[in-house]
């Protein structure tokens, strides 16, 4: 079922998606201080990818460094990607096929508003881990 997902996502919404977010890691990418964004960013896009079967969980031992980045790229543009993650999402709910994509972009909100300290792990991974009440497939 994941794979099908996958592969319903990738042709209606991942490619859209990963080359948005690959868009914006390139133009972080020219700059030299804005380079972590763009790793923020390119993990965004695969991610986006492939969402089904994995799971987005706090990393640990991140510290001050994480916090401020999240800030910035809040400020920056998270509030607007994660609001347009809601937005896509919400209209993909109104179908029934649409279903399961719209719950893939809303899963994306938590990594769109704050990139930094957070990792992508399989679910089964996140199972692991003790964080299985939070992930949704």
């Amino acid at each position: 079922m994941r794979l099908l997902g996958n592969i319903l996502w990738f042709v209606l919404a991942g490619f859209w998606l990963f080359i948005g977010y690959a868009f914006a890691a390139v133009l972080c990418f020219i700059f030299i201080v804005t380079i972590p964004f763009g790793i923020a960013a390119l993990r965004i896009a695969l991610f986006g990818v492939w969402p089904f079967g994995r799971a987005v969980v706090p990393q640990a031992g991140k510290g001050f460094g994480s916090t401020l980045g999240n800030i910035l790229w809040f400020v920056l543009g998270g509030w607007y990607l994660a609001l347009l993650h809601i937005v896509t999402g919400v209209l993909l709910c109104l179908t029934i096929i649409g279903i399961p994509l719209g719950l893939a972009n809303f899963k994306l909100i938590t990594v769109s508003m704050r990139p930094f300290g957070r990792e992508i792990v399989s679910v089964e991974e996140a199972h692991r881990r003790g964080y299985g009440s939070a992930v949704a497939f």
